[in-house]
């Protein structure tokens, strides 16, 4: 067998549209939506499939209008998305071949992957399908002795003794093959998720990431076929393996200072984060972060060269929750006026100048554009450290093209060597979310 051979131009091709558009929307959806307690309640309450099943046969999610959620995320600002194919209780969200337990033979009898394709491609985003390499429902996948399987105490009705794992490989790698051949092109496969000894060659992954490819060829894909959520993978270490996946995933959490591989090269990254606790509908989560917390989380994000991948949980009726789309619609008011700071922008590290990140907000960049986030007003002018004031040709506010003026303050005087920003005598900043100054840099 030839030995792998990482092909950096054709991984830089398919990733550009990614590192450009930066935000996404995550859609967890099932039927664990009925029971409400989130997309683990099966392990979390070690519940026994016959307790389970019943949610299967009530499964009708009436309200759910796919074009709708595809117009929250294009209002949001989100240039991509990801919905649930499969998540770990094996429940598919697809019309697939190997299974009856699919939405297509419950009550609601429709192909949910399908009409979640045709609307967001329909609204001009991006889509891709989350599929769990795990199956809890499949009568092959290992329960008993599992870290997390739902009959993992039970040595009876969880035993192992019957179970053949490479039957429920020749399973998965079905289901995968199904994706990748019935539903068009796709932009982003989501694998979720190894953990102890069941990663990498465990999921017979080289032969799964060659028909990925074969039949997907500019797909690009995570890390978690080789990896956690906290984990970085063989592309971190300079030596992939040929399912080392595109980009990492950290979970809930954003990485202190940008991610990079063994050799000092920045990574491609997405935090995937929720909006309150819970992946799936939880209806006493009421713990929702504010829209304005999220934008600079969004912000911090691309400051650091990643991206964010944002969660809703629709219902057990198929809606979004209204406190989700108060949410996206604030967001959306922001990315309206200042989405040039989001989409194609990077860090600052690597441009023109040597800014440092200020005390105020964040940095972020596209070319000789420089977009300071400011979170709070200065008292007096506006310092923009690193920037030398003959070095700027334009300074505007973002949000409606004022041109901002350099400040000629006797208050700065002493400090000759920091461009000074003139915002005006008002003490409050146009916007109290985040404000955006777009700096444009002359060549030296």
């Amino acid at each position: 067998m030839l030995a792998y051979q990482f092909d950096r131009e054709r991984y830089n091709r398919r990733m550009k549209w990614y590192l450009h558009d930066r935000f996404g929307m995550f859609i967890h959806f099932g039927i664990y939506s009925i029971p409400a307690r989130g997309e683990w309640l099966r392990s979390t309450e070690e519940m026994p499939e016959e307790l389970y099943l019943p949610y299967f046969e009530e499964f009708n999610p009436y309200a759910l209008d796919a074009r709708a959620w595809a117009r929250a995320a294009k209002r949001a600002g989100m240039r991509y998305a990801v919905l649930t194919s499969k998540h770990h209780d094996g429940f598919c969200l697809f019309d697939t071949k190997t299974t009856d337990f699919k939405s297509t033979n419950t009550p609601y009898g429709r192909d949910i992957v399908a009409d979640f394709l045709d609307a967001f491609r329909a609204e001009g985003i991006r889509v891709g399908l989350y599929y769990s390499v795990i199956d809890w429902h499949h009568p092959d996948f290992p329960q008993y002795g599992d870290r997390q399987a739902p009959l993992r105490n039970d040595p009876v009705a969880g035993s192992n003794e019957h179970r053949v794992f490479d039957r429920y490989l020749d399973y998965m790698h079905e289901q995968v093959r199904e994706i990748c051949t019935n539903y068009g092109k796709l932009d982003l496969l989501w694998f979720d998720f190894s953990y102890d000894d069941m990663r990498g060659e465990k999921w017979r992954a080289t032969e799964l990431m060659n028909m990925v490819r074969e039949l997907q060829p500019d797909v690009i894909t995570n890390n978690r076929l080789e990896v956690s959520g906290e984990g970085f993978g063989s592309l971190a270490q300079c030596d992939p393996t040929p399912y080392h996946g595109d980009f990492v995933t950290p979970e809930r959490i954003i990485p202190p200072n940008g991610l990079f591989d063994v050799e000092g090269n920045p990574l491609a990254w997405e935090a995937c984060i929720t909006m309150n606790d819970n992946w799936g509908y939880f209806s006493h989560d009421t713990n929702f972060k504010p829209a304005p917390m999220l934008i600079h989380k969004l912000v911090e994000c691309v400051s650091k060269g990643g991206n964010l991948i944002l969660n809703v949980g629709p219902d057990a009726t198929g809606r979004i929750p209204d406190q989700s789309l108060a949410i996206l619609d604030e967001i959306g008011r922001w990315m309206e006026r200042n989405s040039a700071s989001i989409y194609g922008c990077g860090p600052a590290a690597g441009g023109p100048l040597e800014v440092e990140r200020p005390e105020y907000g964040r940095i972020t960049r596209n070319g000789d554009t420089y977009y300071f986030h400011l979170y709070e007003n200065a008292l007096g002018p506006m310092p923009l450290l690193g920037v030398p004031k003959e070095r700027i040709a334009s300074m505007r506010l973002l949000r409606d093209g004022t041109e901002v003026q350099l400040s000629n303050s006797w208050t700065h005087s002493d400090y000759p060597n920091i461009a000074f920003a003139d915002l005006g005598p008002s003490p409050v900043l146009p916007d109290p979310v985040d404000t955006v100054l777009a700096v444009k840099i002359k060549e030296a």
